[in-house]
């Protein structure tokens, strides 16, 4: 396998996304490499009704948007942007996976993705950014599967409450 020249992590502010940054931050520091984070965005209402009434200042109001996820996505996954390691962070326009796939062009790379919920919802919802890049990467991709805490949170505080209850023979 070549060396890596750097990590590239697909980020929008999610858990799984914020799981994510935080094992690409600590491998691009592993490897002393640079660090792509990645935040991929759309208009509302998606490209074509964008395109039908193109407006410059919504496209820039966006596009700065964006920029704030992915710095909040620092500051809640990593405390701030780490001084110890290069960060080449983008803004991209279109949707996730193709953004991240262009952007991880060569065998050198490694495309780091968070994995998300294990949910039913999940499950069968056709359009994973995560199943795009594994079929489509040129480089190798290493999908983070969320913590336990996430998975835990993920449920919401009444199914805890519940599952505890059950869990200790209270009904």
């Amino acid at each position: 396998m070549p060396a890596v020249r750097r990590i590239l992590v697909g980020v929008h502010g999610s858990l799984g996304s914020l799981q994510a940054l935080r094992y690409a931050a600590d491998e691009a520091r592993r490897r002393d490499v640079p660090l792509v984070p990645i935040i991929a965005w759309l208009p509302p209402g998606g490209d074509a009704a964008e395109r039908r009434n193109p407006s410059p200042y919504l496209r820039k109001v966006w596009t700065e948007a964006a920029w704030q996820r992915l710095w909040d996505a620092f500051d809640a996954g990593l405390g701030g942007m780490p001084a110890d390691i290069e960060v080449e962070a983008h803004v991209v326009r279109g949707e996730g996976g193709p953004v991240l796939v262009d952007a991880a062009c060569s065998p050198e790379d490694l495309l780091i993705i968070g994995t998300g919920g294990r949910s039913w919802l999940r499950r069968v919802l056709p359009r994973s950014v995560g199943r795009y890049c594994l079929a489509h990467a040129r480089c190798p991709v290493l999908a983070v599967p969320p913590s336990a805490l996430m998975e835990e949170m993920s449920h919401g505080l009444r199914s805890w409450h519940l599952r505890r209850h059950v869990a200790h023979g209270f009904r």
